[in-house]
């Protein structure tokens, strides 16, 4: 890169980056000048004692806002302070330093007055802002004299930072823009202007670089057409007639259908009350008219990018959030609903005794001659609909399915959740099973035949495996329903004698004497009256409760 005698670049651009470094070392002066002074102007306005102190500070707030208006006008970059190519910024030096000498003199010298006058007066308070106000009022007068200078010979302050600053920026920017610029997704962009030719202007622009662009020439239209078509982005000017931009943004902001539609205001209007209040009202950028083709491209890209990236995150977290219903409620499927909620809260092992449970077991009798005399699927899928009937009746009569094994179905009532009648609740659910096998067997033409054991009892219960999990129960009563299922009669529903007291009369039953049972020696069960034999017939309803008829 071309340098010149002061060691900085060469060039338009580079120029450019001078002049944008000197702007930066002079209103970071200025600016605290500024903030010390109205600081300065509010301390003074709540002290008592120091009214007498208050026309010179006064006049420190008035030369700092004269500072400040001047260094905005002579250093605005749109302005008339760029030099032709070629030429220096001597002439701009001059003129700063000219014209800013006079309100950081009066500066100077009445911050250095106060100072050591306010202590004498009460306004010792005020004499450490003061102090940093001169601070700064010496720091720019320093960067002037060395400007014109005045000061000792040599590279002015900064000029060697600047230097390197500007080559690296030089280097690390000029890339891109000689490149073309890096583009979002094309998207549709909705215009909002009133005047026809800034709108065929933008659109045409917009079509240029790829987008869909529809145009609205006022507020109400633009309002029916974000309601009737899904946009990526919106240019809407501020200053319209009838409804104004503004109005337009609250109204946008405020509906759940547009308020994430990102939107950058167009306008005339360069006043900062304007800008923050379209910022505040949930605007995402601002541009000046007229607008620079080149910036509107770039602030386009940004709010389209912006706008791409948090409309893939929302599907992440949709989808996110769908597999974790589909997690649930193939969990639940598998757990009961509390025994998942337990783990969701973090519960480590979920074990727990209930002294009062009824086991329910059902086996297919002389299953394994049927699976030999029928294809696969059909077994497969017959087995399938009898033991999708025996869950459905588990869900209404609020039995707790525990598992299946083979051509062996399991459930339980008072757990996870105790509850009184668990001995009832598996005699309504053994009687819901055999007539769901009874219909199966109509429709299907089968003929399963089925045993059922219960009995009732303390058990033992929680969920096993870390990769498989399982909701089990544990013993000595599990393991005497087991038997009541194995030593019971096809087609019936055996009980132990326990099980039976607890009845307390609701149902009929047979005593069936002692029988001697595997492992237990000789019990004393029954068997639940069948209808037809002069029992009351008991018929389960959709909410689990029975209603009786005489046989």
């Amino acid at each position: 890169m071309a340098k010149t005698g002061n060691g900085l670049g060469a060039g338009p651009w580079a120029r450019a980056a001078r002049a944008a470094n000197m702007r930066q070392n002079v209103m970071a002066p200025v600016t605290a000048i500024l903030g010390y002074s109205e600081m300065l102007h509010e301390e003074a306005a709540g002290a008592a004692g120091v009214a007498h102190l208050r026309p010179d500070l006064d006049r420190i707030q008035s030369a700092a806002q004269l500072l400040c208006v001047l260094s905005e006008r002579m250093l605005d970059p749109q302005g008339d302070t760029d030099l032709p190519a070629g030429a220096d910024l001597e002439a701009l030096h001059s003129r700063i330093c000219h014209d800013l000498r006079n309100p950081l003199n009066v500066l100077k010298g009445y911050s250095e007055m106060l100072i050591e006058d306010a202590p004498d007066h009460g306004g010792t308070v005020l004499v450490p802002d003061l102090e940093r106000l001169l601070d700064e009022t010496n720091r720019l007068l320093g960067q002037l004299s060395a400007i014109t200078g005045e000061a000792p010979a040599g590279v002015g302050p900064g000029d060697a930072e600047a230097a390197g600053m500007v080559a690296h920026l030089e280097e690390v920017l000029h890339p891109l823009s000689r490149n073309r610029r890096r583009k979002a997704l094309p998207g549709r962009i909705l215009v909002v202007d009133d005047n026809d030719s800034n709108r065929d202007l933008l659109a045409r622009r917009l079509s240029k670089e790829g987008h869909r662009a529809d145009t609205a020439e006022e507020g109400l239209r633009a309002l029916e057409l974000v309601r009737t078509r899904a946009y990526d982005l919106i240019l809407l000017d501020l200053m319209m007639p009838g409804l104004s931009g503004y109005e337009v943004l609250v109204r946008l902001k405020g509906e759940p259908g547009s308020a994430e539609i990102p939107v950058i205001m167009v306008s005339a209007l360069h006043e900062m009350d304007s800008v923050v209040r379209c910022i505040e009202a949930g605007a995402d950028d601002y541009l000046p008219k007229p607008v620079n083709p080149t910036l509107l491209g770039a602030r386009i890209d940004a709010s389209l990018e912006r706008h791409q990236a948090h409309a893939r995150e929302r599907r992440y977290l949709e989808q996110i959030e769908e597999e974790k219903r589909k997690n649930e409620v193939l969990l639940l499927n598998i757990l009961p609903a509390g025994i998942v909620e337990r783990m969701h809260v973090g519960e480590p092992r979920i074990a727990d005794r209930f002294d009062n449970v009824t086991v329910l077991f059902a086996d297919l009798v002389d299953f394994s001659v049927l699976s030999a005399s029928v294809s696969a699927q059909e077994l497969v899928d017959s087995l399938n609909r009898l033991f999708s009937e025996f869950d459905a009746a588990t869900t209404r009569i609020g039995v707790e399915k525990i598992k299946t094994i083979g051509d062996a179905y399991m459930a339980a009532a008072g757990l996870p959740q105790p509850r009184p009648d668990h001995a009832e609740a598996c005699v309504r659910l053994a009687r819901a099973m055999l007539e769901a096998m009874e219909r199966v067997n109509r429709e299907a033409g089968h003929a399963f035949v089925m045993r059922i054991g219960i009995h009732s009892g303390p058990v033992v219960a929680g969920v096993i495996g870390s990769h498989k999990f399982a909701y089990d129960v544990w013993g000595d009563t599990v393991n005497i329903a087991s038997r009541m299922e194995s030593h019971g009669i096809p087609g019936r529903i055996h009980l132990s004698a326990h099980t039976a007291g607890l009845l307390a009369g609701r149902f009929p039953l047979e005593a069936r004497g002692r029988i001697s049972v595997k492992g237990r020696g000789a019990m004393e069960t029954f068997l639940l009256a069948e209808t037809g034999q002069g029992a009351p017939a008991v018929t389960t309803t959709e909410d689990g409760s029975e209603g009786s008829t005489t046989a």
